[in-house]
């Protein structure tokens, strides 16, 4: 049986794997993050802060997937106030494929709009087509790039 349900302080001890699961997959993406033992993410934090939650999938009283949704303040300058920052969406692997990242995405959007939220963002790496894919196919939108250039790399190269 699948379930979409919010995370609890139980869940920790998985939602700490999976966080250690999106970093290994994101490190050859990104020559930034620092080489050893790093957290994205303050978990316990975005569990229990009311400007936050995090949403599993549970399958067979499994959790197979992840995701939250933080609300922030924007800039100023821009139309709306606050956005939803979405961040944390990890699948297993074995249960990639299967529509799960849609139902935590769909979960993430309703709690938004419950909070009165309109404009929902997230960052995906450009090296990642098949998460730029799965956004896509639930109504994101390329909107913006993010570019770097790194000074101690030679700029001839």
């Amino acid at each position: 049986m699948q379930t979409v349900r919010k995370a609890t302080l139980e869940d920790l001890p998985t939602l700490l794997k999976f966080e250690q699961g999106i970093i290994e997959t994101e490190r050859p993406m990104d020559p930034t993050i620092k080489d050893g033992d790093i957290n994205y993410y303050d978990i316990t934090e975005l569990i229990t802060s009311d400007d936050s939650e995090i949403y599993v999938v549970e399958l067979d009283g499994e959790i197979v997937a992840s995701g939250y949704a933080q609300i922030k303040n924007d800039r100023y300058y821009l139309k709306h106030q606050k956005q939803g920052y979405l961040g944390f969406m990890f699948v297993s692997e074995e249960h990639r494929g299967k529509g799960l990242n849609k139902l935590i995405i769909k979960a993430l959007i309703e709690w938004c709009k419950y909070r009165n939220i309109h404009e929902i963002r997230l960052n995906v790496y450009d090296k990642n087509p098949s998460a730029i894919k799965a956004y896509e196919k639930v109504g994101f939108s390329k909107h913006m790039i993010n570019m770097r250039l790194n000074l101690h790399q030679d700029l001839d190269d």
